[in-house]
């Protein structure tokens, strides 16, 4: 699994993707860990069921950011531009 974890720019209404962390699907114990140091309020975390950055980036923007007006999904792990169709 990874784990994304980043945090949403309020003056933007963007979601900024600061960290990818490639855990077992079971480890709660390192997802809490790295969940708990997230910003307040405006910290963000979402684990998706894949084996790598790029998809794990994709399946962020297509379930929180593409039906956003205006919004867009800013990785800055590896820079990766998700597909916008």
């Amino acid at each position: 699994m990874i784990l994304l974890t980043g945090l949403w720019d309020v003056w933007e209404d963007n979601l900024l993707i600061t960290g990818s962390h490639n855990l077992a699907d079971d480890d709660e114990a390192a997802t809490a860990r790295i969940v708990a140091d997230l910003h307040p309020g405006n910290g963000w975390a979402a684990s998706f069921l894949v084996h790598d950055h790029k998809r794990a980036v994709q399946k962020a923007y297509d379930t929180y950011v593409s039906h956003e007006s205006g919004s867009e999904l800013i990785d800055e792990v590896h820079h990766f531009e998700p597909d916008r169709d």
